[in-house]
């Protein structure tokens, strides 16, 4: 893809939502932290019925900490793999008052080594609470960075290291919420919804559809 159509559909995208953000609810870095260690292989939706009963109760490292393994359990109970998060994000609390302060750290190395915090997790947080200009890359946008040929690559690093390589400084900071709410609404894995699709135009995906 050239230069001049990846910078159009950048365009589009930004004049079509001028200010994006994660739909993960939150109100602090640490909330988003949770939220986000929480949501993998779950979704934004069910995260969201959890924590919007989690946080009023306790939103701070040592306030779940104060909650105990199983009275953190009953909140995320309805979110799958919670064994296992629910393990990590009492680890990872504990990690935050005894080497930050309760705080969450802006800093990448620090953050990836948080319990169940991987470089996926670490960009969503220095991008959406810190405005760093990183792009985590997930499922969707994986996908429509390959099927557009944004960006394309063999593993979510590779396409990762694409972006950050071609997408103008201007884009970079809501480049990754663009493209995940662009997968997750329109170009859907199974059945792309072209025909309504913005970008349709400048896309180079070969098997559209009329939708």
């Amino acid at each position: 893809m050239n230069k001049e159509k990846r910078l159009e559909i950048l365009t589009r995208l930004r004049d079509d939502n001028p200010h994006p953000t994660t739909e993960l609810n939150f109100s602090s870095p640490f909330e988003l932290l949770i939220a986000v260690l929480l949501s993998a292989q779950a979704t934004d939706v069910g995260v969201n019925k959890a924590t919007d009963k989690l946080f009023p109760v306790a939103n701070t490292p040592q306030a779940i900490l104060d909650l105990g393994l199983e009275g953190l359990k009953s909140y995320i109970k309805t979110i799958g793999l919670f064994n296992t998060k629910a393990v990590n994000t009492m680890k990872t609390c504990q990690m935050l008052v005894d080497l930050h302060g309760g705080e969450v750290p802006e800093n990448r190395e620090a953050l990836e080594a948080l319990p169940g915090v991987g470089r996926k997790t670490a960009n969503v947080v220095l991008n959406t609470a810190f405005g760093w200009p990183t792009i985590a890359v997930d499922t969707h946008i994986f996908r429509v960075s390959n099927r557009t040929k944004l960006a394309m690559g063999k593993n979510v690093d590779q396409v990762e290291q694409k972006l950050l390589k071609v997408v103008p400084k201007a884009f970079k900071v809501d480049v990754h919420h663009w493209l995940i709410l662009h997968g997750r609404y329109t170009c859907v894995a199974r059945k792309p919804k072209c025909g309504s699709c913005i970008i349709e135009d400048l896309c180079e995906f070969k098997e559209k559809t009329e939708l």
